[in-house]
């Protein structure tokens, strides 16, 4: 099945490009541990997700790219050309001469409905391009106006023209130390409204990929694109193709439905991390060796930590003793900072993936009580090696991870608001107070719903 990407504003397109390159790169790679019909298998199963084939036979990414200025756009479509590899549509793109000015209101109460008849047709263009479609893949920011505002309602367009396909958000958090001054209004507004329309959120922070870039690629002066790349690269390492099943022979068909249905068993928890290990600095690789049980044992205290990257984990983190049954107990004896799960999905790629050992995954006492463990857990597998990684492992979590970024988001907003600072730039675009609070009450009870687990 096909996955249409739908890139938004500034940061979804330079994101969205990335993730093309990463994606493009991988398959091209060579890969010396695989037979040439696993190979094979392996290309037509990313070609079917992400590319369509042109009379040149250079790869058309499945992409629609939306922007309210041309600028990003026309510079991603001529790299993206002047790759050779792959390319996008001419004409699966719209963008206007002027943004949003980092105003959620305007890119939602404005732009959206202005534009939405051409932004919705070349989506249905490109939708009809695909023998079979699997969902949409949406790459925006939470900060700005586009990408946000923009974002938010088309989402909304998607899920009433295409009730039945999957849509899973990519959202990238903005830094802490604040990006635009509305970031935190702009943020509420669209995870409130991505909640309702979307079946998932995966969220991206921008200051743990920036303690990436500086702790483990060793990136002196860090750039945007830098930030991009190790991005790509983890998106790149769940939606390659894998098996899903145990002992499967076929690349799974259908990736936003199988991530779904691993790990969103229930409406009220949508919001999804992802971890990746090793990350390192290319020239590295050569001179590093993994073992699959030091990468596992790294992952799942990462997990149970909530750790974003392998360095500086809390070892002295232990999930908690499990002696009664009832969601109360299972909360008073819960270790301080330990990240309670819902679901985890656990994709390893390269050789001897065969015998991992994942039992340490399927501990109960690393999840809610509600779920069976059995269910709670899933691995995917592929014998195929990653991006020049001899081994590999993501682990893709719904989980507590996101509580304190959200709760402290929710609560500087809130502090704005009870002063009405800068409210007057979204009633003008037609967003009242009332949306506002509804947008507050939406996302307390998404704390609720996560604290009590």
């Amino acid at each position: 099945m096909s996955i249409v990407t739908v890139q938004l504003g500034q940061c979804g397109n330079q994101i969205g490009h990335e993730v093309f390159n990463a994606i493009c790169s991988d398959v091209r790679g060579t890969h010396g541990l695989c037979s040439k019909k696993e190979n094979e298998s392996y290309h037509d199963a990313c070609k079917e997700r992400f590319f369509s084939e042109e009379e040149s036979e250079v790869p058309v990414a499945r992409a629609v790219l939306v922007d309210m200025e041309p600028k990003v756009i026309s510079q991603t479509l001529s790299i993206a050309a002047r790759s050779g590899y792959w390319k996008y549509d001419d004409r699966s793109h719209f963008c206007q001469k002027q943004g949003s000015g980092n105003n959620w209101a305007n890119g939602y109460s404005v732009h959206g409905p202005r534009h939405k008849e051409v932004i919705m047709n070349l989506v249905q263009k490109e939708a009809e391009k695909c023998d079979r479609l699997g969902g949409f893949f949406t790459i925006m920011s939470m900060a700005g106006g586009t990408g946000s505002g923009l974002g938010a309602f088309v989402t909304q367009c998607l899920r009433d023209a295409f009730p039945t396909s999957f849509i899973l958000n990519h959202v990238i958090w903005p830094y802490g130390t604040g990006e635009v001054i509305v970031q935190n209004y702009n943020s509420v507004l669209t995870l409130s409204h991505l909640y309702q329309s979307s079946d998932a959120l995966l969220v991206h922070e921008n200051d743990v990929i920036h303690k990436i870039c500086a702790q483990l690629m060793n990136i002196k002066q860090i750039s945007f694109r830098d930030v991009n790349q190790v991005i790509a690269h983890q998106l790149g390492s769940v939606f390659q193709p894998t098996y899903t099943a145990e002992g499967g022979l076929h690349y799974s068909r259908n990736p936003l439905g199988d991530l779904m249905e691993t790990l969103v068993p229930h409406p009220e928890f949508k919001m999804l991390g992802l971890r990746n290990i090793p990350q390192m600095p290319e020239n590295s690789l050569a001179y590093s060796t993994f073992s699959w049980p030091g990468l596992i044992k790294h992952l799942r205290q990462m997990l149970i930590a909530n750790a974003k990257m392998e360095e500086g984990i809390d070892w002295q983190v232990r999930p908690p003793r499990l002696g009664s049954s009832t969601p109360s107990s299972h909360s008073m004896n819960k270790p301080l900072h330990f990240n309670t799960s819902i679901a985890n999905l656990v994709i390893l790629r390269g050789k001897d993936t065969h015998s991992v050992d994942l039992g340490s995954f399927q501990d109960p006492s690393l999840y809610t009580s509600w779920l069976n463990p059995q269910d709670a857990f899933n691995a995917w597998k592929t014998p195929r090696a990653f991006n020049k990684y001899e081994k590999s492992a993501s682990l893709v979590s719904n989980s507590q991870f996101l509580l304190k970024p959200l709760d402290s988001v929710v609560g500087k907003a809130w502090n704005m608001f009870a002063s009405k600072a800068y409210i007057h730039q979204y009633t003008k675009f037609g967003i009242e107070e009332e949306d506002f609070l509804d947008s507050f009450t939406a996302l307390e009870q998404v704390i609720s719903s996560y604290t009590i687990l």
